[in-house]
């Protein structure tokens, strides 16, 4: 083989593609050639900003095949080209973690992966973990829960949790869009929602307090409908009052009355 052939560069969507890829205009078996990844490839999000594999590969031996054949076996060398596997390590933390109710792994994964990768791509550095709760009422399929932990995030919330609403929204158009269905999902920022809901139950119960002691209905701050949605569970089995949400996104809120007496 001319020694112009002795290594060559290939581009391809993944690296196993690439190899193949590079093995079948050479003509060899894998094991005749020395695999060096050059780009492990991104897939992007949303299509965008994806970036294709780029590898090169040298062949070990310019020599007839019959003595290539007994050299194979230091195949050894081939060995670092699964390390540039690494895109996928993302993923790995979700593995360890047992769901806390039965549900789809893939689905963990995908949430972990995605979540991982917007903040990547916000150059935000955090811990990302997913496992499955049961939802508050319902629900046939269980409510996927993607943590993250880290120092310094409360960018990633921002004013009445828009930011936070807003990186939900987006992750969990990526991730139905990945497995092909509807997943309810919701994103903690360092258990920012649990201290939340707390304190929205406290204040819920309070002003019922209120509106039972002046006769007068309670008109709560706006709020997104997620935490309005806990208002309302929260009152719901009230005896003496009633909730309803009034006026429009994004200034829609809870408006708390006292329940006709029969």
């Amino acid at each position: 083989m001319s020694q112009e052939k002795t290594t060559l560069e290939i581009i391809a969507p993944s690296i196993d593609e690439a190899v193949a890829k590079g093995l079948n205009q050479l003509g060899i078996p894998r094991e005749m050639v020395d695999v060096e990844v050059l780009d492990s490839g991104s897939r992007g999000l949303f299509g965008l900003g994806s970036r294709q594999a780029r590898v090169r590969l040298s062949i070990k031996s310019a020599d007839a095949p019959a003595t290539a054949q007994p050299v194979s076996k230091p195949a050894a060398p081939v060995q670092p080209v699964k390390k540039p596997a690494a895109p996928v390590q993302p993923v790995e933390p979700v593995q360890e973690i047992e769901p806390s109710v039965p549900g789809d792994p893939q689905v963990l994964n995908s949430a972990s992966a995605v979540v991982n990768e917007l903040l990547d791509k916000m150059s935000i550095k955090a811990t990302v973990s997913a496992r499955y709760i049961q939802g508050e009422e319902d629900e046939e399929h269980p409510m996927v829960l993607v943590e993250v932990q880290g120092n310094d995030l409360s960018i990633l919330i921002g004013r009445r949790s828009e930011t936070l609403n807003a990186l939900q929204y987006i992750a969990s158009l990526i991730v139905c869009k990945e497995v092909g269905r509807w997943v309810p999902m919701t994103i903690d920022i360092q258990g920012y929602r649990q201290r939340r809901e707390r304190q929205l139950r406290q204040m819920a119960r309070r002003m019922a307090e209120q509106a039972v002691h002046t006769g007068r209905r309670q008109v709560l701050e706006p709020m997104p409908s997620s935490e309005r949605r806990v208002i309302h569970l929260e009152l719901r089995d009230h005896p003496l009052v009633m909730t309803e949400s009034t006026g429009e996104e994004p200034n829609r809120k809870v408006t708390i009355t006292l329940k006709k007496q029969g």
